[in-house]
């Protein structure tokens, strides 16, 4: 059941997004050669924390971490670790959610360590520019799949592939709801978007392949080609006017 929220209840997630969001800039502030992930980790559970919220993802389904830190050829899932050490020219996804006030908020970032080349750097905006093509069909009236399709063609029209095993998601009093929202697919399908309807809508995208494997540890998705991976994501809020980005500081 897709759970439409009130306007009350959005104003909550808007204060959840707020923190996801100065979550992820103080983490982007800390990145760069030579720091674990493990540290980033400790930034992201200490800052939450302390605006009175509690990581989402920490303890959820026994994640270990307060974010996922995915490095390179990691999709999604990442494991941060002590021996994690970024390197320059690596690209590393964070992705972050947040509880407060019993709504949850949460999004995701693919950020370069140091100097990356053009063709990581390339990958990392293909991968935020497929989250706003998607999100211009985030309308009321459209159908769901209208969101799916613009991402994909998007991403798809200049070579690279969308991540087809994981998808976005409705977003609440809980971290994942109804409905799932693919990054591929036919438009004009699935439930009508309407008002009140809250969705993480999250690109994943891949230069090579889109065939993914878990590694040992159970969480960690990787490319099966090893090939470099971006995420990009934030939680989103539709209402009459059009979709309300809520987990970022202003309209991008």
């Amino acid at each position: 059941m897709i759970i439409i929220k009130t306007n009350r209840e959005i104003e909550f997630m808007k204060r959840s997004g707020r923190v996801v969001s100065d979550t992820l800039e103080k983490i982007y502030g800390s990145i760069k050669p030579g720091i674990t992930t493990y540290e980033l980790d400790k930034i992201a559970d200490e800052y939450i924390r302390s605006q009175n919220a509690i990581p989402s993802f920490k303890g959820y389904c026994q994640f270990p971490a307060s974010i996922c830190t995915s490095v390179n050829d990691e999709v999604v899932h990442g494991l941060p670790s002590k021996d994690k050490i970024l390197m320059e020219g690596d690209i590393i996804s964070i992705d972050c959610g947040a509880i407060l006030d019993g709504y949850h908020g949460g999004a995701a970032r693919t950020f370069p360590v140091g100097n990356v080349s053009k063709e990581a750097q390339s990958l990392i905006d293909t991968a935020k520019e497929s989250f706003f093509k998607g999100v211009e069909q985030a309308i009321v009236g459209n159908k769901l799949t209208d969101i799916s399709h613009a991402i994909q063609q998007y991403a798809e029209s200049l070579g690279y592939s969308v991540i087809r095993d994981y998808v976005g998601h409705g977003i609440g009093r809980d971290i994942h709801e109804e409905p799932e929202i693919p990054n591929f697919g036919a438009p004009g399908r699935g439930p009508k978007l309407i008002k009140g309807m809250c969705l993480a809508v999250e690109p994943m995208i891949s230069i090579g392949k889109h065939n993914v494997k878990v590694r040992q540890d159970n969480w960690t998705v990787v490319t099966v080609d090893g090939s470099l991976s971006a995420h990009y994501e934030n939680t989103i809020a539709i209402l009459e006017n059009g979709a309300k980005i809520i987990t970022l500081d202003k309209q991008e």
